[in-house]
């Protein structure tokens, strides 16, 4: 990379809404579980809240890969994942403090608490989330830059659905094995989650691959940039 990153116009802005939305998905994910309602080889399509905004975390890795390099786009990665330690930790103060009466009487208390965003704070799913966090961003990263210097810059939309098929499998897969065994889960509506969350996380990537080209264009014109990983 030729030019200081402080130098850059844009990438704050991306590297921003990406880390936002890590943090918002991972509380939707402790949040709802999603029921479609039909099934697949007859395995229900349940999907946990967070994934549909977080594919749109890969779309902007991809972004921040393809145009400042994995040097640059591993650093976003890893503030991505002190935020989600720091939202971690606030949620579980949050769980400990005592609960002022009112409050109580009318919303359900520490319980609905507990209920709805305790699964952010207390163990499982943020071991989950922040081990899957990391072997898929990183895979996924990695991947992308590899395949642009083997393809010379072309291809683009090969390159970042190559990188997504695996690194969102790993991600899927370490998210809700970790999550399932550790109780956050239950191991009936194991496969619902995994093959849901794939099938959706990899098929909301494919169809936004415009903006993918889009965004990087703009960007490598824009920043007057376009690393190879070489």
């Amino acid at each position: 990379m030729t030019k200081p990153v402080s130098s850059f116009k844009y990438l704050d802005v991306v590297a921003s809404f990406f880390v936002v939305i890590l943090v918002v998905s991972n509380i939707a994910s402790s949040a709802k579980i999603v029921d479609l309602g039909f099934s697949i080889f007859s395995i229900p399509l349940a999907f946990d809240g967070g994934t549909l905004l977080f594919p749109f975390a890969y779309v902007l890795g991809d972004v921040l890969t393809e145009v400042y390099g994995f040097k640059t786009t591993r650093r976003v990665i890893f503030t991505g994942f002190a935020a989600l330690v720091l939202t971690a930790l606030v949620f579980f103060a949050l769980g400990i403090l005592p609960p002022e009466e009112n409050w109580s009487a009318e919303t359900g208390g520490d319980a609905a608490f507990s209920a709805i965003l305790g699964g952010i704070s207390y163990g499982g799913i943020v071991l989950a989330s922040l081990s899957a966090y990391l072997v898929g961003e990183l895979s996924n990263s990695i991947i992308l830059s590899k395949l642009k210097v083997k393809t010379k810059g072309r291809f683009l939309w090969v390159r970042t659905i190559s990188s997504t098929l695996v690194g969102e499998f790993l991600d899927s897969a370490i998210f809700v094995l970790i999550a399932s065994a550790l109780g956050v889960f239950s191991w009936e509506i194991f496969w619902s989650l995994v093959l849901t969350n794939y099938i959706l996380k990899c098929g909301i990537e494919a169809v936004v691959t415009p903006f993918t080209y889009w965004a990087s264009g703009f960007l490598k014109k824009k920043e007057g940039i376009d690393v190879y990983d070489k």
